[in-house]
């Protein structure tokens, strides 16, 4: 007869109280994740997280209240999820993950890993960590009404990187600098200005206005020269003369008193004052760009702005608009008002500060956020595009994807279910499990489907990880290597690598200091040419990986490389004689069946082709939803999978809509 404890077997209670779990992550999902799991029985929890409580965590995060603000999540929440189970023993650490000191030793004490985080990087990190110390992990992850959870074993089940994930979209530099087409164009400009006033100053200094300033710099921020802002005099698609352009510019530089100063530079000057930077941003260089004839030969044209003009038109008395306050769109006029309330609180807040002092942005923080707002929308104004409210600009500016409290706790309690399975010795039966917004066909919101086996070109968790690099070997540094290729790309924290060409002649080391000297050298300067191989590998995540080089020639326009080496984007070959099965139930050993059956049914393969990298990259704030939409679309035309998968993309669209 079986003993119970609760409503656990004995020994499977017996289990949890001496078996050490790692919980990565104190957000929405780790929240309820650590709640569950000393109300299970779990005695021994370490917990990590890095960040720290915002006042907008609160409304879904329930472990945190009004007093923890500020404090170390994994901390407050171990202390509040101890007020549930006094006995337990939970070590909270308040650091990342990724830390050198969390290394495969550190992972190999657990039986089990619990992923409760929001970003690729780190996922990627401990699925290797997991994969290195042969340790059963369970990923998660939450979107608005979606969810998903999945479990990872080595050389039993595909890891987190089998299945390629989108790319973060990016926008070409001079697509935000001087053609902006879309709102989320401007708002992006808009964020890379807060940081142009970077540094306070007391010296104030009288300024010329005519002085034209065409470099770029950040407002209040870091500066980063990635972030340009003002007109972008390099675009191939302009083909002007710039000493033809200067001439012609405005009149108050006919006397060729042209200085070129970073707009940080010129900015503090001024005292920060909010008509010239408005006039500056607004008028001087939109009246620049106009310059730029072949720009505007097949776009409409922008429409400069100019203070004293739209001050002596504004309206007399607005009437109030209808409605929440963030969800209003004001006129012109309003969000001029706005630009100079929200720089003259900025700089103050600068001038508190100290000299020397910067200021981070933050969606939360209402001044920062009113900039944003005000500077996106009147740039929006000026290119013809119909301006948006301070509820819109947050979310594309803060990457916000809805966070419901009931998704987290669904997806929580289904790791927790997950993870009793592989303590019961049963990892056969574990699912990766969907959460959908509306039931599917079989009137399920909860879709398990059967693990699918792993990847033979996973770039990973492979017996020999290799990859082909399309690159040009003359204008790829070593610095950019590393960097973009190795640790933004492949997800490598430390990377070491090595050139095979028979010396072993070290191209990076991840010893400070040792390889420094190499960073602004070209690869070819290292004999590395169209077919070389580098050998790169970290330590830190017991990882080695073979990279194959193609020199080529023929990228496109700001493309650095190419990855042509990952496992293809195939559906799974065609299975003949299959019996139809029944729906599974999730947690019921006797009635897991393969979800995939001769009449169109849904695959493992195909939700993973279809929604995990999807729903991954959207909660991960990498992905817009609509072009979620967009790929799965085009896989399913060609592909030409099983007549259902349609279905499931009117989910999509239905979620696209209800999201946005």
């Amino acid at each position: 007869m079986v003993q119970l404890v609760g409503s656990l077997r004995r020994e499977l209670a017996e289990s949890l109280s001496t078996c050490k779990v790692l919980v990565v992550g104190a957000g929405g999902i780790g929240c309820e994740l650590l709640k569950n799991l000393v109300l299970t029985g779990f005695k021994n929890i370490e917990v990590i997280d890095l960040d720290t409580i915002d006042v907008s965590n609160l409304n879904r995060q329930f472990l945190f209240q009004k007093k923890h603000v500020g404090k170390s999540k994994a901390q407050v929440a171990k202390e509040s999820a101890l007020q549930f189970c006094p006995s337990a023993n939970i070590t909270a650490y308040h650091d990342s993950i990724m830390n050198p000191d969390y290394n495969v030793e550190f992972f190999r004490k657990f039986m089990l890993v619990m992923n409760a985080l929001d970003n690729r990087a780190a996922r990627n990190h401990v699925n290797r960590m997991c994969l290195a110390a042969d340790i059963p992990l369970i990923e998660s992850g939450t979107a608005g009404y979606l969810g998903q959870v999945t479990v990872i074993k080595k050389g039993m089940t595909e890891c987190y990187e089998c299945q390629p994930k989108p790319t973060q979209k990016t926008f070409p530099g001079c697509t935000i600098r001087n053609t902006p087409s879309e709102p989320i164009h401007c708002i992006v400009w808009a964020k890379y200005l807060f940081n142009l006033l970077n540094t306070y100053s007391s010296r104030i200094h009288n300024i010329v206005s005519r002085e034209r300033h065409f470099r770029s710099g950040q407002l209040f921020g870091e500066e980063d020269a990635d972030q340009e802002v003002s007109p972008d005099t390099a675009d191939p698609e302009a083909a002007w003369n710039p000493e033809d352009t200067a001439a012609r510019a405005t009149a108050s530089e006919k006397d060729g008193d042209i200085k070129r100063v970073s707009t940080k530079e010129w900015a503090r000057s001024t005292g920060y004052d909010s008509v010239k930077l408005f006039n500056k941003l607004f008028k001087d260089d939109i009246m620049y760009l106009l310059t730029m004839d072949k720009l505007w030969k097949k776009r409409k044209a922008p429409i400069p702005l100019d203070w004293q003009q739209l001050e002596n038109m504004r309206p007399q008395e607005e009437s109030p608009a209808s409605g929440l306050k963030d969800q209003q769109v004001l006129g012109v006029w309003g969000y001029c008002q706005l630009f100079q309330h929200s720089v003259e609180t900025l700089r103050l807040q600068l001038q508190e500060k100290g000299e020397g002092s910067e200021l981070v942005w933050d969606k939360d923080d209402p001044p920062a956020m009113d900039f944003v707002t005000a500077a996106a929308n009147l740039r929006m104004h000026i290119f013809s595009m119909n301006m948006k409210s301070r509820f819109d600009v947050k979310s594309m500016a803060g990457n916000i994807i809805p966070a419901i409290a009931t998704t987290n706790a669904v997806i929580a309690g289904l790791i927790v279910l997950e993870g009793l399975k592989i303590l019961s010795g049963e990892l056969e039966s574990c699912r990766t499990i969907f959460l959908n917004k509306c039931p599917n066909l079989r009137k399920k919101l909860l879709v398990p489907c059967i693990l699918d086996p792993p990847s033979a070109n996973c770039y990973v968790c492979a017996s020999k990880p290799e990859v082909t690099v399309k690159l040009n070997v003359q204008k790829t540094t070593v610095l950019s290597l590393q960097d973009r290729i190795l640790k933004e790309r492949f997800g490598m924290v430390a990377p070491d690598v090595q050139i095979e060409d028979g010396k072993g002649t070290i191209l990076i080391s991840s010893e400070e200091g040792e390889t420094e000297a190499n960073n602004n050298k070209f690869l070819g300067d290292f004999g590395i040419r169209n077919g070389s191989r580098l050998q790169a590998d970290d330590f830190l995540q017991d990882y080695t990986l073979l990279i194959n080089v193609l020199h080529t020639e023929e990228l496109e326009r700001d493309v650095e490389f190419e990855v042509v080496g990952e496992a293809p984007d195939k559906a799974p070959p065609p299975q003949n004689n299959q019996e139809e099965v029944n729906s599974i139930t999730n947690g019921n050993k006797d009635s897991a069946q393969p979800s995939t059956s001769s009449k169109g049914e849904l695959s493992s393969h195909h939700f993973h082709l279809c929604l995990f990298p999807i729903l991954d990259s959207v909660s991960c704030h990498a992905w817009p939803l609509n072009e979620a939409v967009n790929l799965t679309s085009a896989k399913i035309n060609k592909e030409q999978t099983s007549p259902n998968l349609h279905n499931f993309m009117n989910l999509w669209r239905e979620i696209k809509l209800d999201v946005q």
